[in-house]
């Protein structure tokens, strides 16, 4: 930080003042080392009288505007500052540091310099904390010992806790251990060195350091567990205090080799006995050497024992992931679920030691001890989203009873026998064996089940799938309809862990319904095209669709090793297929008219700042899919960014939406809307998921898009929003061509790759009675939807719906697409579809312009 020129007017006052407190302290600190005694408590008493002193000099400084806390760190933190130590301070401010910040600072500062002290500051605010600074570890080493002097306390306990995260602890003490190897090799790693180095040699005072800090960052009980009594520790570390001390005030400065030359007077001074110097010296060296055995000792078992930190209360060690403090653990049931969490983003188990805590305790809790705020029971719901090792971790939380602690109904099936010859295991066992098969399938395990892995992947919220299975059996036993009773059953539960409206009753729907797919699939022929219509009828959308499929493959496959067959397997597939078929090709046809139930539920629950009226008119034309597809929150959202729209203007939002991101437009209809859109997600280097498309009457366009961000330039980018959104206007207007952009990306390495899929155009002009369908199956390369709605728009024609899915590097593609409001004729269906292929098997470069002529 740059300083401004000029003395500050109250210099000479404030080293004065400074002074009168700075020499008497350092006087007594002499007479202290002089005596041999200033060790520990000595060095403590000297870092308070060094407190007052900045204490003053902050309360004479000019004040800032931005709040302000001042903190040692390092040594001077853990009040040891010894008689030439650095003074390492930290100035911590509470927003931009303008030029009356740099005032506090020179009048805080400077008088220190004028002291001849060596300061050591470091000034931040409290947004250069919001991410580790992992490239400065001495930095990250010196705030573990952070304390605050002055200042606002608000503003240092932000610090605190935005410092002090297990992530941060696990990666100072990786950091730490790397320092403590470098350090070490500059004395080749041993602690018998004839003239040491009391600071930095092995043995010596950072490795005392080195353990205190790994203890206090992963278990404050670690050393006590170790080899060495840590009274021991504090002994040798006094030593070695006092020595630095002697080291200090005879060469004064910042002096800590023990030399030859100075071990007589180290020995003198702290009053080794002996008639001749070179006993009292190798009694000094004696006590030298048997002290850093000690602290050899201590670091070597901290090193070895520490666990690493993952979680509050929480460290993985050999044993797996267990509780730093066992005793608070069991107290605190809302912490939990993270040992299990923990487990899985590590890959390991949950220790023995950690059961039966859990087992030991868990019958004292309710169900609001465990999940007690709706950050611990959304933390449930994802942790059940499936991944390697959920399938360990629910049978470890099953077996120490935590599962049924949080899922009661869990215990009218644990242990539970089925008394047939189809199934082989108990039902809770077949439970689990069932999210054991989703688990594979999300990571992918060969087979003849490998096809319903992209449906898995194509999941808004894969988890609700294992919830539905987790519970879809507690009925059994009930003597009737096990599947109905089971979702009336889970009923109270969904509500306790926290899923809103719509994901309660999507779950209970499944549960109710998880038979279904099997008996059609397996006792009805699925060539009549009545029993298919019908079944998607019940389904409605392909979410649903995907979700009953894979949990009849799940639940099947958990019967017994030999159930789901190859056959079986096929039939499934076929019938999720041809439902797939007529759920998506005749989407567009039914269109929402009049005032269907679904719109008067709508009006009826409205906030008060949208009009029924909007509402309607919003809706009227708009296919009737659309209801299914967004909550009522979200279409409330989607009529407000409708208001007062014109022809020039693009209303638009962006939001996350679980993993991925959503961005909404609403705008009147315009030439090449759709494959713009596109381009301008792509040249952002976005990965569109899904779209959807659709137009009303009144020209209105609703374009939703689904899209990662795997580059991280959302979350990398302040103004990344504000970029995309003016991107994208100048685009739609003309003013900006988005070929340029793309063109620029794709000739980047990181996009070139040879095609691994061969492109397939299909147009079909019967499924729907108001569009044309094109079903697109091509390589998943870069720009591909721009390439394909672009020369859609080529051809005049208007893209009403889109379905996006991929599978792999594979990209499964349909438009619903019209021709000024109509089909398109055999020839020009043909004539696109040639186009469309011509584009798709050529170079994936984008190369052509638009024409603003065309309309699309």
């Amino acid at each position: 930080m740059p300083d401004s020129q000029g003395p500050l007017p109250s210099a000479a006052s404030g080293h004065s003042a400074a002074s009168s407190i700075f020499a008497p302290a350092r006087r007594e600190l002499c007479d202290e080392i002089a005596r041999g005694h200033a060790g520990r408590t000595a060095l403590a008493r000297y870092t308070e009288r060094f407190d007052v002193l900045v204490r003053q000099l902050f309360a004479a400084a000019p004040p800032p505007r931005q709040p302000v806390a001042v903190v040692a760190v390092g040594g001077y933190g853990r009040r040891q500052l010894c008689l030439y130590s650095d003074i390492d301070l930290l100035v911590l401010f509470g927003g931009r540091i303008a030029e009356a910040e740099e005032r506090f600072l020179r009048g805080l500062l400077h008088p220190l310099w004028d002291l001849g002290l060596v300061v050591g500051h470091h000034v931040r605010d409290i947004e250069d904390f919001e991410r580790l600074d992992v490239d400065n570890p001495e930095f990250l080493l010196a705030l573990v010992d952070a304390r605050p002097i002055d200042g606002s306390l608000a503003l240092f306990e932000w610090f605190a806790a935005a410092f002090h995260t297990p992530a941060a602890h696990a990666h100072v003490v990786d950091a730490l251990a790397t320092l403590v190897d470098g350090r070490h090799a500059r004395f080749n790693s041993t602690l018998y060195q004839l003239e040491p180095d009391v600071k930095d040699a092995p043995g010596a005072l950072r490795d005392v350091m080195a353990a205190r800090t790994i203890a206090a960052l992963t278990d404050p009980a670690l050393l006590w567990q170790g080899p060495e009594d840590p009274a021991r520790l504090d002994e040798a570390e006094d030593f070695l205090l006092r020595i630095r001390s002697v080291l200090h005030l005879d060469a004064q400065r910042n002096h800590n080799v023990l030399t030859h030359a100075l071990q007589e007077r180290v020995a003198d001074l702290l009053g080794y006995p002996g008639p001749r110097p070179q006993e009292r010296v190798e009694r000094l060296m004696g006590d030298y050497f048997r002290h850093a055995r000690i602290v050899t000792r201590s670091l070597a078992w901290a090193r070895r024992a520490a666990p690493v930190p993952v979680g509050a209360n929480l460290g993985r060690t050999r044993d797996g992931i267990r509780f730093i403090d066992v005793r608070q653990a069991a107290v605190q049931p809302a912490t939990w679920v993270g040992a299990f969490q923990a487990a899985i983003d590590a890959n390991c188990a949950v220790s023995d030691d950690a059961l039966a805590c859990i087992r030991q305790h868990a019958g004292r809790f309710t169900i609001d001890d465990f999940l007690p705020t709706s950050a611990h029971r959304a933390a449930l719901v994802r942790f059940l989203k499936p991944r390697a090792g959920l399938y360990a971790r629910l049978s470890e939380m099953h077996d120490c009873g935590l599962l049924v602690c949080l899922f009661p109904p869990l215990k009218h099936i644990t242990s539970r026998v089925v008394r047939d010859f189809y199934h082989k295991y108990t039902v809770d066992e077949h439970t689990l064996l069932a999210i054991r098969t989703v688990e594979r399938l999300a990571v992918r395990a060969p087979g003849d089940r490998e096809r319903f892995v992209s449906l898995l992947q194509d999941l808004d919220a894969p988890e609700l799938l294992v919830l539905s299975l987790l519970l879809h059996d507690v009925g059994k036993g009930s003597g009737g309809d096990h599947a109905m009773e089971s979702a009336r059953m889970s009923r109270g539960t969904l509500v306790q862990v926290g899923l809103e409206p719509g994901a309660q009753e999507l779950v209970e729907f499944l549960i109710a319904n998880h038979l279904v797919m099997s008996q059609i699939a397996f006792r009805r022929d699925t060539e009549d095209p009545e029993i298919v219509r019908q079944f998607a009828s019940l389904i409605a959308v392909e979410q649903r669709l995907k979700l009953m499929c894979l949990m009849t493959v799940a639940d099947i496959d958990a019967i017994g090793p030999d159930t789901l067959t190859p056959w079986r397997a096929e039939l499934l597939w076929r019938l999720y297929i041809d439902t797939y078929n007529h759920l998506t090709l005749g989407y567009g046809d039914d269109l929402i008219e009049g005032n269907p139930s679904g719109i008067s539920e709508l009006i009826a629950n409205r906030p008060r700042d949208v009009p029924g009226a909007e509402i309607a008119r919003f809706l009227e034309g708009l296919p009737r899919r659309y209801l299914q597809l967004f909550d009522p929150e979200a279409i409330y959202r989607h009529v407000r960014l409708s208001r007062d729209i014109h022809p020039d203007e693009l209303h638009l939002a962006l939001g996350q939406k679980r993993s991925a991101w959503e961005m909404t437009v609403v705008t009147l209809d315009k030439p090449f809307l759709f494959s713009n859109i596109c381009g301008v997600l792509s040249s952002f280097g976005m990965d569109i998921l899904r779209g959807h498309a659709m137009t009303n009457p009144n020209g209105l366009v609703l374009d939703v898009f689904q899209f990662t961000d795997r580059e991280r330039f959302l979350e990398l980018n302040g103004d990344a929003r504000e970029q995309i959104f003016r991107l994208l206007e100048e685009v739609v207007s003309g003013r900006t061509s988005v070929t340029e952009r793309l063109r620029g990306r794709e000739q980047s390495l990181v996009h070139r790759r040879p095609a691994r899929v061969v492109p397939v155009v299909h147009c079909d002009n019967d499924s729907s009675k108001r569009f044309t369908i094109l079903d697109i199956t091509a390589d998943d390369a870069f720009g591909l939807l721009y390439r394909i709605s672009r020369t859609i728009s080529q051809h005049g024609c208007d893209v009403d719906l889109v379905l996006i899915a991929t599978e792999g590097h594979k990209a499964i593609d349909v438009f619903h697409i019209t021709k000024a409001g109509a089909k398109l004729s055999e020839p020009e269906h043909v004539a696109l579809a040639t186009h469309l292929q011509r584009t798709l098997e050529g170079s994936h470069e984008v190369d052509q312009e638009h024409h603003p002529a065309a309309q699309g």
